[in-house]
């Protein structure tokens, strides 16, 4: 039997950090993706507060990549983050706090996102229920009643969503 030799994959990646002033660019790089995410998320809020949907959508795409970048950065961060913890550790308490303001505003974004999807889904179920109830035969049973058809009865509502 041959011994297997650890490969580039078993082995954990170098932390990206070996130094103070790596450290400081490292963290100077994650605050500065934070913000311009921030940036792009505040506006799409305020986009979507102000009920234009579809130029909050053109966001996407940069959201993304900055989403990703910030990804790549925590990842980063994870790796340096013993020598973080003894080098830098104010440096860590920093990056903390604005993490925190981050991820309050990223709530707020995530309530208007709800709450735009919670009332346009109540519109579209309203129309449809609209839809249904006006093309119903009006009819009443035996027992005086109003008559109500079954669900095979019932047609679905289709939306285009290029108008």
């Amino acid at each position: 039997m041959i011994p297997q030799q650890p490969t580039a994959n078993t082995s954990s990646p170098a932390p990206a950090a070996a130094s103070p002033a790596e450290a400081r660019k490292l963290a100077e790089g994650m605050m500065q993706i934070m913000s311009a995410l921030l940036a792009v998320v505040e506006r799409e809020t305020e986009l979507v507060r102000a009920g234009n949907v579809r130029e909050a959508m053109a966001l996407e795409t940069q959201k993304g990549e900055i989403s990703r970048q910030y990804v790549d950065a925590v990842g980063k961060l994870t790796r340096s983050r013993d020598y973080l913890k003894q080098s830098t550790p104010e440096l860590l308490t920093a990056l903390h706090r604005h993490h925190d303001t981050f991820r309050a505003m990223l709530q707020i974004n995530l309530t208007v996102l709800a709450t735009a999807h919670a009332v346009s889904e109540g519109i579209v179920r309203g129309v449809n229920g609209e839809m249904q109830r006006r093309s119903l035969p009006n009819g009443y049973t035996a027992g005086g009643q109003r008559a109500m058809p079954g669900p095979r009865h019932v047609t679905p509502l289709s939306v285009s969503r290029s108008l």
